[in-house]
């Protein structure tokens, strides 16, 4: 049986840049194996099934995976699919078009406007960050990156949705060097609260600029080209950690940059009485290709 899909580049308002993304349009008699296998074929960091909501209150139900793995929620999938989905309308609207995706966390929301001619995409979520105690000691993230003690700054765990180990780095230099060292990372972190590691570099005051890598090998991801859920988890624990007065705190992340896959990514956190309330991730989705793949009756619902 055919299905139709999208190929978008997200947070990038170029072709060839961000992150790729495929989307099935119409997952609907896909069965779980089946999108798995998927999203194998595809090989991209993320494959999204769009489907019918549960809920009618909402938009669309969507399904998410990695190459090896179903995940809660991501970041750049959530705004491709979006962004994919307000393209292939009919009519497009002047003004921006709000999406309620059902996703495993719960519903997400997604505003879609034009912009420079593009399309840009923002979620925002409105939930508690996680961030428990325990990251590794700085020694053990530098054996993890190959890199000296010295370099690391610091570590911690957050996330929301899906939960990352972060590293911040003396320079951007640094972060370009990194290499993750298996024997390092299976012994450290491969069973830790998060064996996913962002590891970054740059000014963490309100309106900063951040230069950042994202390795996950528990997820089958060597190196993603941009990780808006990681952005996401960051702009909300670094706001709730060091307390910044007013309403809001924001910071830009490039991504992708030694990969050839530049990524621009907008994060906010929106705070009330010094406590994080909502955090957004947003950025630019670029459209590559349309066509269709042949599923076999081995991967349909039986």
């Amino acid at each position: 049986m055919k299905y139709p899909f999208h190929l978008v580049d997200v947070f990038s308002s170029e072709p060839f840049g961000g992150n790729q993304l495929a989307i099935l349009p119409d997952a609907t008699g896909i069965s779980t194996e089946g999108m798995q296998k998927i999203a194998r074929e595809f090989n991209f960091p993320e494959t999204t099934f769009v489907l019918p909501q549960d809920d009618l209150a909402n938009t669309y139900r969507v399904r998410i995976f990695t190459p090896q793995a179903e995940l809660d929620f991501a970041g750049h999938p959530t705004i491709g699919t979006a962004c994919a989905l307000v393209m292939k309308q009919p009519v497009q609207a002047a003004d921006p078009i709000r999406l309620s995706l059902e996703e495993n966390i719960g519903p997400v929301l997604v505003d879609v406007a034009r912009r420079n001619g593009g399309y840009h995409g923002t979620l925002t979520l409105s939930r508690k960050i996680d961030a428990p105690a325990g990251a590794p000691a700085p020694a053990d993230i530098a054996a993890v990156l190959s890199i000296a003690p010295e370099e690391v700054i610091q570590s911690f765990f957050a996330g929301v949705g899906l939960p990352f180990c972060f590293v911040q780095l003396k320079s951007n230099e640094a972060v370009d060097r990194a290499a993750v060292n298996r024997a390092a990372w299976t012994a450290t972190l491969s069973r830790a609260w998060s064996p996913n590691l962002f590891f970054f570099a740059g000014d963490l005051r309100d309106g900063g600029m951040l230069y950042a890598r994202m390795c996950a090998p528990a997820l089958g991801i060597e190196e993603d080209p941009a990780t808006g859920s990681a952005c996401a988890a960051l702009v909300g624990a670094m706001a709730s950690k060091h307390g910044f007065g007013g309403t809001g705190y924001r910071l830009s992340i490039q991504q992708g940059v030694s990969m050839g896959r530049r990524s621009e990514i907008e994060a906010q956190a929106r705070m009330s009485e010094g406590v994080v309330t909502s955090v957004s991730v947003g950025g630019a989705t670029a459209y590559i290709a349309s066509g269709e793949i042949e599923v076999p009756p081995s991967a349909l619902v039986s």
